[in-house]
């Protein structure tokens, strides 16, 4: 399938700017993949099922895979669904994707028919690479059964399973895919300016818009990652966020790390027994999580006590806002060398540095990874008028070497998200620091609007966490006729404690100095609060909580 419409170029005159300056260097993630292979060829590359795999050993994975691409008719431009977890052999399809020019769709493991007959929808995709869950795989060989029957461009369909084969066709087992060793893959692709994958966009709810990331863009991406984040060979780092997410893949993510000649441990559950078995056992010492999984990474090393084995950990979080106290715990108690991370898969990367003023990692969320990202922070009621002053808050919107000008194939939501001056709007609302760290303070549509006065709800649900008796918290709007919208605290409590009254968590907020206007008007109680496939508060599914009876009556 061509790709001469699928993404949107940067301008002429700025492209060139961009390969003068050396930040796009006319490389593929195919060609430089051998350049690292021949470059570090007998230092681990992976760490997989209690076995270790050179650099050598994965580059040979990679042509076998990269044959077989080739044997069953797939050629650059085509698109491949890639629909695999951490623990499989997703870094090795993936670079042999690259290799060959085919375009991989990056799926996240928890997606299911709807998002992949999407994706497939969307783009065509004549193959799709999908794992057996554990505790559904019969049930998803007829799904795949029938998502093949919707999508007549679906031509391949390939399973892989940790656990056996036997329900599989041979035609369609993953690693069979790699026995062509009478064949020779060729030469990498090589047009720099092409599509390297689509990722996802990172909407709490719905089908996500496909990000066309190409391989001068993405690659640049990942150098500039890897020299802010200091990664060498020495570099032991384990992925226990999906593979397929833009964070744990190139911020500096998996690639970051095989291009500085380091390892990479995969790891599909990452539970805080796993996760500290996996630490000792493959000696890591980076990894990368949502602030929801470092938390509760931190409450087992809180009860556990003794050594922490997150100690001397470098420990990147991102994906969400991180709570000042817990990140300064993660330091004080856990031991970790905290590095917050605001990014997102259309582009600008945020990072704090390692030798930044405590103050600044634990409470910015970083600045630009690089002198060439350009960012504004407007007005959200006024995007396309002037700055906000200094300080203030507003929505950040940022273009530059490594940021997309438009989704695939320009879709018509474009024009609510690009300015015409090639701006991506990221409807993240942010202040910035005279030291040009920015500070996230939510979501555009996120504001509760009540009585004319706008609440932000993850100012609120930041202090509620503090209170001893509140694991975690949202706040939502709920349609009111008398005052527009009023907030519900969406309480899940710590195990045992005292169940939470709305007055008490009111006078709360009082004594932490809220405005009566910003304090929760009712107050709901869940067990849990439901997240999206990668950590991320689904505020849309917390809402449908709300169709229950409210717990309490409003407080006017």
């Amino acid at each position: 399938m061509s790709q001469a419409l699928d993404h949107v170029p940067w301008p002429q005159e700025l492209a060139q700017r961009y390969r003068d300056l050396g930040l796009w260097r006319g490389e593929t993630l195919g060609q430089v993949f051998l350049g690292w292979a021949e470059r570090f060829a007998e230092r681990t590359a992976l760490i997989e099922g209690g076995r270790e795999l050179t650099y050598s050993d994965l580059a040979q994975e990679v042509e076998r895979y990269s044959q077989g691409l080739m044997a069953r008719g797939l050629v650059s431009g085509d698109y491949l669904v890639l629909h695999l977890p951490n623990e499989s052999p997703i870094i090795a399809v993936l670079l042999a994707c690259f290799h060959r020019g085919v375009v991989p769709v990056l799926a996240l493991p928890g997606h299911r028919q709807r998002e992949l007959s999407a994706f497939i929808g969307q783009t065509g995709a004549r193959a799709l690479v999908t794992h057996l869950p554990r505790q559904d795989g019969p049930k998803w060989l007829q799904t795949i059964a029938r998502i093949e029957q919707a999508h007549p461009s679906l031509e391949q369909v390939f399973v892989w399973s940790g656990v056996s084969s036997s329900e599989v066709t041979p035609h369609a087992w993953l690693p069979n895919l790699r026995q062509h060793s009478g064949m020779r893959a060729g030469p990498p692709f090589s047009n720099a300016a092409a599509v390297a994958l689509l990722q996802l966009s990172g909407g709490s709810t719905g089908i996500p818009k496909l990000i066309p990331r190409t391989h001068d863009d993405y690659l640049c991406s990942v150098r500039l990652s890897a020299q802010v984040c200091k990664l060498s060979h020495e570099t032991r780092y384990l992925a226990a966020l999906p593979i397929t997410h833009n964070f744990p893949l190139s911020s500096p993510g998996v690639l970051g790390v095989l291009a500085s000649g380091g390892a990479v441990h995969g790891l599909d559950e990452p539970t805080p027994s796993r996760t500290f078995a996996a630490l000792a056992s493959s000696c890591i010492n980076m990894t990368a999580a949502v602030p929801s999984l470092a938390q509760a990474w931190l409450e087992v090393v809180r009860r556990r006590g003794g050594p922490s084995p997150l100690a001397g950990v470098r420990l990147q979080v991102g994906g969400a806002k991180l709570d000042p106290i817990v990140a300064r715990a993660l330091g004080c108690e856990a031991g970790c060398l905290l590095q917050q991370v605001f990014g997102m898969a259309e582009g600008l990367v945020n990072y704090t540095r390692f030798d930044d003023p405590p103050e600044l990692i634990e409470t910015t969320q970083g600045r630009p990874m690089s002198d060439h990202d350009e960012v504004r922070i407007v007005d959200p009621l006024r995007p396309s008028g002037p700055v906000v002053a200094p300080g203030d808050v507003g929505e950040l919107q940022t273009r530059g070497p490594y940021t997309i000008r438009g989704y695939f194939k320009g879709i018509e939501s474009d024009p609510q998200r690009f300015t015409a001056d090639g701006f991506y709007r990221t409807g993240d609302l942010v202040r910035q620091l005279p030291s040009g760290h920015l500070v996230v303070e939510g979501r555009l549509g996120h504001h509760i609007l009540r009585n004319g006065e706008k609440v932000a709800p993850e100012e609120v649900e930041g202090a509620l966490r503090a209170h001893p008796s509140v694991a975690d918290v949202a706040l939502i709007g709920v349609h009111d006729p008398t005052v527009g919208e009023r907030a519900v605290a969406v309480v899940q409590p710590e195990p045992g404690a005292v169940q939470l009254g709305l007055r008490e968590v009111r006078a709360f907020l009082r004594a932490a100095g809220f405005a009566e206007f910003k304090l929760p008007d009712r107050l709901h109680i869940v067990s849990s609060l439901p997240r999206t496939a990668v950590g991320k508060l689904d505020r849309i599914a917390v809402k449908h909580c709300l169709s229950q009876p409210l717990l309490s009556p409003p407080e006017v």
